[in-house]
């Protein structure tokens, strides 16, 4: 299977994970998700100081910086299969 299909798969598996992975894992989810589909994040940092979700959204996604889409959507991938094996 292609990598864009195996991708698309894993985004679908994401949405019907037996429980709710823990927030770190969520972000990082988020995080490879958007680099994969978005590349480089190009965001303005959340100003709000009290948004504590979108500011840890962003640094998550951030701290990506440099990775490329093939590679996000190969770790999102690898992420989604772990989390349906458990």
């Amino acid at each position: 299977m292609e990598l864009q299909q195996q991708f698309e798969a894993a985004v679908a598996n994401s949405k019907t994970l037996s429980e709710k992975p823990d927030n770190e894992t969520l972000l990082k989810l988020y995080s490879l998700y958007k680099q994969a589909t978005d590349g480089d994040c190009t965001d303005a940092e959340p100003t709000n100081p009290f948004d504590f979700v979108a500011r840890a959204k962003y640094q998550a996604w951030a701290s990506l910086k440099g990775t490329s889409t093939t590679e996000a959507k190969e770790q999102y991938v690898a992420l989604v299969t772990h989390l349906k094996a458990n």
